[in-house]
């Protein structure tokens, strides 16, 4: 199997190294409700797999502390060298590794996932709504390469500048149209935003849809989305090799 493409060092960058990591410092307290609302998902998420695989999960902000104790082994595929750093000094962290393997390069990345670790399940951490697919839509590219898998996503659906009316976390069904999920949190009837393309991205077979802001900095809202899928069948029985994507 060809190897896939390595995850670019991320020194510099407003989602990734010195600058980032200092404004999660400072934002602490205000990121603090929506780092809880996170915790509060990944409680209730029970994939049933003693293996994770982190995707993009930064230094580790909205983990809450114990969550990566919950597996027996842990992969992170994490550019930032600074996140790496951080993550390793978790309490948490005694079963985690790194992975150079960026799956999210290539239209086959996820696929290659699905081979190299068919006994894990997937965590995407905030990460599918900053990227582009690389082929069509990210919805499209798990649902034929992940279907085999148990994963989770929180992501970026929509941004704004404008401050919303109402902060309460909405949990929604499969099939609830943006603009109904927008008037929860704001009454005004047009608002101007930016699309992240990862709306009901588990598709009508995903489970647990729910919803929660995120102040991402002073005149910047981000409305993120939850959503998980669960694979037919019984969990797969844990292998006893660690793996790592190629």
């Amino acid at each position: 199997m060809e190897t896939l493409p390595r995850l670019p060092r991320l020194w510099l960058s407003t989602s990734g190294g010195l600058v980032y990591h200092l404004r999660a410092w400072r934002a602490r307290r205000q990121w603090a409700a929506f780092h809880a609302q996170v915790a509060a998902w990944l409680a209730a998420w029970a994939p049933e797999r003693g293996r994770l695989v982190l995707v993009g999960p930064s230094a580790g902000y909205a983990l809450p502390l114990g969550f990566l104790a919950r597996f027996d082994d842990v992969l992170a595929l994490e550019p930032d060298p600074w996140a790496r750093r951080a993550l390793r000094r978790r309490p948490d962290g005694a079963h985690l590794r790194f992975s150079e393997a960026n799956v999210l390069a290539t239209p086959e990345g996820l696929a290659r996932l699905t081979a190299s670790a068919p006994d894990a399940a997937v965590l995407f951490c905030n990460v599918l709504g900053q990227l582009d697919a690389p082929e069509g839509d990210w919805a499209g590219l798990l649902a034929r390469h992940l279907a085999a898998l148990p994963w989770a996503s929180y992501h970026d659906a929509i941004s704004t500048r404008l401050a919303p009316t109402r902060i309460q976390t909405l949990s929604a069904g499969s099939g609830r149209p943006m603009e109904k999920v927008l008037a929860h949190f704001w009454d005004q009837h047009l608002i101007e935003v930016v699309d992240h393309a990862t709306w009901q991205l588990a598709g009508p077979q995903g489970t647990d849809y729910a919803y929660a802001l995120w102040p991402l900095r002073p005149g910047q809202w981000h409305l993120v989305e939850w959503c998980s899928h669960r694979p037919p069948g019984p969990p797969a029985a844990p292998a006893k090799p660690a793996y790592s994507p190629r």
